[in-house]
C-alpha cells in the first residue's frame, strides 16, 4: 500500500484518506484546519523551523464546558485585574522550536491574547490576555486547535506535581533483565564447553537468547529510534543517530550469525550497551533535576519588607517569614511580594512587573492586589492572604522582557562541536570499519560500534550547565543571588567597575546625622516622620530612623520625585524634602555636606547633615579590585566630600558627581563606547536605568523590599566587601567550563585510539560512557568548590 508523510503531524497517509489541499498532503481533516489557520494568519514560517512539527488535534467538543465558570477560572489564574489577566499551562506536546515559535505568537491567532512565553524545560506557556476579547476557554479551544492541548488539573492546580514518568526506569528494568539472563545463557559458548546436552540444545538457547534480545530492542531502545528519526527528517544530525544505528547493526549481525548457525551473536553486548546507555541517561536526568532543584531552593532574593506588630511598632523580616494574616507597610516603589487585601484608603500599583503594562491601577480598601506590583505613592498597609512564592519572584525577575540580548561564548563552543562531531563521528566509524572488514570481520564490527559509543559527547555536553548551575547554587549560598547562568559569563569579561555612593558604599546604619536650622517643634518632627515613613531612598530610611518615633497622621498625598525630592500634604500641611534645588533655596551649604533640606507650608526650616559612614572594608575592596579593574564612583550628591574619597581609595579612581539618574545611565553608556565591559553596582532605586544599560547589574540590598528587574544580581550588604571575590570566582567557574571541555576531549581521543584499533569491546564502551560523565561531573563540582573556598 502506498503511504506518504503528512505535511502537518508527519503520520503516514493511506492513499484513500489523503486530503489534499495547497498542493501539500495531510492525513486528516484537522491537520489541514490547522495548516489554514497558520496559513490565513501569515505564520507559515512554522513549518521552516523542522519538518512535520505538529500535532493532530483531538476532538475536544464540551470537554472544556467547565472554563465557564468564573470560580474554577479564577482558581486557575496567576493574576487578574480588569484589563489584563495571567495564567501558565501545562502542554505536554511541546518538543522543538517549532512549538515555541507559535506558542509565542498566539496574539497573531487571537488578538486578545498580548503576549505568551514559553518555557521549554517544564513544558508551560504563560499567557497574558484580557478577559474583554478573549476568555480561558477560547483560548484553551484555540490551542487544542492547532495541536497544543493543555492538561488542566482542577484539584490543587498551582501546587500539583506533574506524575513523575517512570517509563526510563521500565526500560532500564527490562534491558537489566535480558542483559543479565542472556550472559547466563551464554556462559556455555563463552567457555567452550562441549558437553552433549549442551551441543544438543545449543540451537534451543541461541534461538531463547534471540527471544529475549527482543524486548530490549523494540523498547527499551525505542527512545533513540524516535530521536535519530526526528533529526533525520529535521535534517539536523545529533548523537543518537549513531547510537541507534549502532543497535540495528548490532541486532541485524547477530540475528544472522544465529539463523545461519555461525554463532550466538552480540545479543549479549548489544542489551548489556542499552542498558548502561539508559542508566548514564538517568545520571544525566537526575543531575538536572538537582540543578533546578538547588537553584529554585536558593534563589530567596533577600529583600525585606516592614511587617507591623501588635502594638503598631514596625519590624524588618525577610520575605520568606511572611505568613497568612501578617499585616505589611508597603512604602513608594516597594515590590509587593505576596498577595493580599489592600487596608488603607487607596493607592496605585504598576503591574509592568507581571504584564509589561506600565499604566498604574488604582485601587480602594479591600481590593485584592497580586505580588508583583510595585507600589506608587503614598505608604500603604495590607493584610496577607498567602505566603510568599519565591518561585513565583524569580518568574518576575526572570522575565523575558528584562533580560539582555548577549553572546554566550560557552553556548556556541558546545553548539559548535556537537554540529560537527556526529557527522566527524560516522565518517571515523565508517572508514575505521572499511579498513578492519578486509583483515577480520568480527574485529571490523567491534570497532564500528565501540567507535559509535564510546565518543558520545553526553559528557561534554553536560559541562557548562552543571558548572555554572553549581556556581549559582554556591554562590546563592554566600548571599549573592544572579538572576541565570549567563550572569556569571558575563562577570568573567568586566574590567570596568561602577560604584553609587548614597546607600552603596555608604552604609545606612553608622550615618550620624546633624540638624542645622530653625528649631523643629514636635508637631513638624511628627509632619517629618510620617512624610518619610513612605519614601525608601536610603537618606530617608536613615532620617526616618534618626528622627524619634511619632503619632501616625493621615497623608492626602504623596510624590517622590527620583533624584530630587519628595512632596507630600499632611494634615493639611505642605512638606517638601529634598536637594537645594527642589526646594529653591540656593543659599547651598559652603562646606559641601550631604544634606536633606526641610520646607514646611512654604517656610524653608534648615536641613540634617549626613556625616557619611563608608562601608567596612571599602579601603581594602577598592585596593585589591584596582589591581585588575577600571574603577568609577557615580554619586547624585555634590562633591563634598571628594577630598574624603580621594584619601580613602586609589589614586586611578574616577570621582563624577551631581549625576542626575539619566546622567549615569549616559556616564554607563559612554564607557561602553569606548569598548568597556562594565558592573554596575547600585542601590536599585535612583540607579535602575544605568543598573539596566550595564553589562552587569548588581543592586545592593540592607533592610528595604526595593526590587528592580533591570538588576542581574542581587548582593546582601553584609557581603559588600566579597565583591572582588565574586568577580574572581566567576573567573575560575569559566576556566573549570575550558578545562573540562579539554578533558572530556581528552577523554574521546583516547577512547577513539582504543577503538579504532580494535582494543574497545563494545560492552565496555558502553560502560565506559556513563562513568565519563560521572567523571566529568565530579570534577566540575570539586574544581569550583575548591575555587569557592579560596580567599
Amino acid at each position: 500500500m502506498n503511504t506518504q508523510n503528512c505535511f502537518h503531524c508527519g503520520n503516514d497517509i493511506v492513499k484513500k484518506e489523503e486530503i489534499l489541499f495547497d498542493q501539500k498532503s495531510f492525513c486528516c481533516t484537522g491537520c489541514k484546519t490547522v495548516y489554514e489557520i497558520f496559513s490565513l494568519n501569515d505564520l507559515i514560517c512554522y513549518y521552516d523551523f523542522e519538518n512535520a512539527p505538529g500535532a493532530t488535534p483531538q476532538d475536544i467538543k464540551g470537554k472544556y464546558d467547565f472554563l465557564e465558570n468564573k470560580d474554577i477560572v479564577e482558581k486557575l489564574l496567576e493574576f487578574d485585574e480588569d484589563k489584563t489577566q495571567v495564567v501558565s499551562l501545562y502542554i505536554p506536546h511541546i518538543h522543538c522550536s517549532s512549538c515555541i515559535w507559535i506558542l509565542e505568537n498566539l496574539n497573531k491567532l487571537n488578538k486578545g491574547v498580548s503576549a505568551s512565553q514559553v518555557n521549554f524545560h517544564e513544558k508551560k506557556v504563560r499567557i497574558t490576555f484580557t478577559f474583554e476579547k478573549v476568555s480561558l476557554k477560547e483560548i484553551v479551544l484555540l490551542l487544542s486547535s492547532i495541536g497544543y492541548e493543555p492538561y488542566i488539573s482542577l484539584e490543587n492546580y498551582e501546587n500539583k506535581k506533574k506524575e513523575v514518568d517512570r517509563s526510563l526506569y521500565y526500560k532500564i528494568g527490562v534491558a537489566f533483565f535480558s542483559f543479565g539472563n542472556i550472559m547466563l545463557l551464554s556462559f556455555p559458548e563463552y567457555f567452550e564447553v562441549g558437553e552433549f546436552w549442551i551441543e544438543q540444545y545449543k540451537g534451543f538457547f541461541r534461538w531463547l537468547i534471540f527471544a529475549l534480545a527482543l524486548p530490549p530492542f523494540f523498547y527499551s531502545a525505542w527512545g533513540y529510534y524516535v530521536s535519530a528519526w526526528k533529526s533525520i527528517k529535521s535534517r539536523m544530525l545529533n548523537i543518537d543517530i549513531p547510537i541507534a544505528l549502532g543497535i540495528v547493526v548490532m541486532f541485524v549481525r547477530s540475528t544472522f550469525d544465529i539463523a545461519m548457525g555461525y554463532g550466538q551473536g552480540f545479543f549479549d553486548s548489544m542489551c548489556g550497551l542499552i542498558f548502561f546507555m539508559l542508566l548514564g541517561k538517568m545520571f544525566q536526568q537526575k543531575t538536572y533535576n538537582f540543578l533546578s532543584f538547588e537553584r529554585d531552593y536558593k534563589s530567596y532574593f533577600p529583600i525585606a519588607v516592614t511587617k507591623i506588630l501588635s502594638d503598631k511598632s514596625e519590624e524588618a523580616i525577610q520575605v520568606y517569614d511572611i505568613q497568612k494574616g501578617d499585616r505589611l507597610l508597603i512604602r513608594n516603589q516597594e515590590l509587593i511580594p505576596v498577595d493580599g487585601i489592600l487596608i488603607s484608603e487607596k493607592t496605585s500599583i504598576d503591574y509592568s512587573f507581571v504584564t509589561g503594562e506600565a499604566v498604574p491601577i488604582e485601587k480602594k480598601s479591600g481590593d485584592k492586589i497580586y505580588a508583583g506590583g510595585k507600589q506608587i505613592g503614598n505608604v500603604v498597609e495590607m493584610e496577607v492572604l498567602q505566603s510568599v512564592s519565591q518561585s513565583y519572584l524569580t518568574q518576575l525577575w526572570s522575565n523575558d522582557v528584562f533580560q539582555k540580548h548577549i553572546d554566550r561564548k560557552y553556548k556556541t563552543i558546545t553548539d559548535k562541536i556537537s554540529r560537527y562531531f556526529t557527522p566527524a563521528l560516522l565518517l571515523l566509524a565508517i572508514v575505521s570499519f572499511s579498513y578492519w572488514i578486509f583483515i577480520d570481520a568480527n574485529t571490523a564490527f567491534n570497532v564500528f560500534t565501540a567507535i559509535l559509543i564510546v565518543a558520545c559527547p553526553c559528557a561534554l555536553a553536560l559541562t557548562a550547565p552543571f558548572t555554572l548551575g553549581n556556581v549559582l547554587r554556591i554562590m546563592g549560598y554566600k548571599k549573592f543571588y544572579l538572576k541565570n547562568a549567563t550572569v556569571i559569563e558575563q562577570l568573567a569579561k568586566v574590567n570596568t567597575v561602577v560604584f553609587d555612593k548614597t546607600g552603596t558604599i555608604t552604609t545606612n546604619k553608622k550615618t550620624s546625622i546633624i540638624y542645622e536650622g530653625m528649631s523643629l517643634s514636635d508637631e513638624d518632627l511628627k509632619l517629618l516622620k510620617n512624610t518619610l515613613r513612605g519614601s525608601n531612598h536610603p537618606l530617608s530610611r536613615r532620617l526616618y530612623d534618626f528622627i524619634p518615633n511619632q503619632v501616625k497622621l493621615e497623608i492626602t498625598h504623596f510624590e517622590e520625585i527620583i533624584g530630587k525630592g519628595i512632596f507630600a500634604t499632611v494634615n493639611g500641611y505642605t512638606i517638601k524634602l529634598g536637594s537645594s534645588q527642589f526646594l529653591q533655596h540656593m543659599s547651598e551649604n559652603t562646606h559641601k555636606k550631604t544634606k536633606v533640606h526641610v520646607e514646611i507650608n512654604g517656610i524653608y526650616k534648615g536641613s540634617y547633615v549626613f556625616n557619611n559612614q563608608y562601608r567596612e572594608g571599602l579601603e581594602n575592596l577598592f585596593e585589591k579590585l584596582s589591581k585588575q579593574y577600571n574603577l568609577v564612583v557615580l554619586s547624585g550628591d555634590n562633591d563634598g566630600e571628594r577630598k574624603i574619597l580621594e584619601k580613602m581609595l586609589p589614586s586611578e579612581t574616577t570621582l563624577v558627581f551631581n549625576q542626575k539618574p539619566e546622567d549615569k545611565l549616559a556616564f554607563i553608556e559612554g564607557l561602553q563606547k569606548q569598548g568597556k565591559n562594565v558592573m554596575m553596582v547600585g542601590d536599585g532605586l535612583n540607579d535602575a536605568g544605568a543598573l539596566a544599560q550595564a553589562n552587569v547589574g548588581i543592586s545592593i540590598s540592607e533592610n528595604v523590599n526595593v526590587f528592580s528587574p533591570a538588576c542581574d544580581g542581587i548582593l546582601d550588604a553584609s557581603q559588600f566587601s566579597k565583591i572582588d571575590y565574586f568577580l574572581r570566582f566567576s573567573k575560575n567557574a569559566m576556566k573549570t567550563i575550558y578545562m573540562s571541555f579539554g578533558l572530556s576531549l581528552l577523554y574521546n581521543v583516547v577512547g577513539l585510539s582504543y577503538a579504532v584499533t580494535g582494543n574497545l569491546l563494545p560492552i565496555v564502551a558502553a560502560i565506559i560512557m556513563p562513568l565519563s560523565t560521572v567523571t566529568i561531573v565530579s570534577f566540575v563540582t570539586i574544581t569550583s568548590n575548591y575555587f569557592a573556598t579560596r580567599k
